[in-house]
């Protein structure tokens, strides 16, 4: 009976907050895991690991990003990473009140989780920290020219339109630019960025996107009513982390020098033939280390 369940294909789950109307994919039952995306990626990027995940016993819970359309900020939206946090606080809160989940995140999801485990760590079992460095790293990479060439998205982004312009320009080639960038050569995901690009594609989202970058480099974005929860942000991590890597992504060298961001356990891995989409380049191999994390005793 169970294993029926199991087979189920994830359905769509609405999940109001204070700040965000979240549009999540949802699937299985048993403990909570909580998946979430990157950019330029939604949910669907974690199809492989939803089913290896549901099927060994766990519910799988993968969230667009607040104003990746359909899920949509609630009055006066900010994008700092504050904000984000904030956000995804909001949602644990809503969707798990009286237990911990599991967190796992890439890129932007990555970004969000560092700062989530160092000032809401009640909150997490555990996390997985996928293909960004810890901030206090990333921090010192930016003043490094093949990392600041590396980040050049980072900059671009800055500039007013121009990058919305770029983005969308013949039939959205930018994207497929930084996939082939940041992946193995060779390696080839046509369907998934047809879904990516319809979903960027809806209006206002791109501007959405692009706000999580603006916000990085301009304190004036920021929503000033969260100075405290930025202070906990701050805080060394605690609660057991496992940082994942494409040995063959750039990042990879970054990440291999953090262990010292860590004051509980600590886990670092590299997969192979894989760049910084790792979750779909080397699908078996991630969900491999993923189930190995998350049975063992907290």
């Amino acid at each position: 009976m169970s294993n029926f369940h199991h087979s189920q294909p994830p359905s769509e789950w609405h999940v109001s907050t204070q700040s965000v109307d979240f549009v999540c994919l949802r699937q299985g039952s048993g403990p909570l895991v909580l998946l979430v995306h990157g950019f330029p990626d939604i949910p669907q990027s974690w199809t492989a690991q939803m089913q290896a995940l549901s099927a060994a016993g766990y519910t799988v819970v993968v969230p667009y990003l607040p104003g990746y359309l359909p899920s949509r900020m609630k009055g006066e939206a900010f994008f700092d990473k504050a904000s984000l946090v904030n956000a995804f606080v909001g949602l644990i809160q809503t969707i798990s009140p009286h237990q911990k989940v599991f967190y796992i995140g890439q890129d932007w999801g990555a970004i969000i989780g560092y700062a989530l485990c160092a000032a809401r760590s009640e909150l997490l079992h555990s996390a997985v920290l996928m293909a960004v460095p810890h901030p206090q790293i990333v921090a010192e990479s930016l003043l490094v020219p093949k990392h600041v060439q590396r980040s050049f998205h980072w900059w671009f982004f800055q500039q007013a339109d121009l990058p919305e312009q770029a983005l969308l320009a013949n039939d959205m080639a930018f994207i497929d630019y930084l996939w082939q960038y940041w992946s193995v050569p060779n390696f080839q995901d046509p369907d998934h960025l047809v879904q990516v690009k319809a979903c960027l594609a809806q209006p206002g989202v791109m501007s959405t996107a692009l706000a999580y970058y603006r916000a990085m480099f301009n304190p004036s974005l920021a929503d000033p009513l969260l100075g405290a929860l930025r202070e906990d942000m701050q805080r060394t991590i605690s609660i057991p982390v496992l940082a994942l890597c494409g040995e063959q992504d750039m990042r990879a060298e970054l990440m291999r020098e953090q262990s010292a961001c860590f004051a509980g356990h600590y886990d670092y891995q590299e997969v192979a033939n894989a760049g910084h989409f790792l979750q779909r380049e080397q699908s078996e191999a991630v969900n491999a280390l993923l189930l190995d994390w998350l049975s063992r005793p907290a």
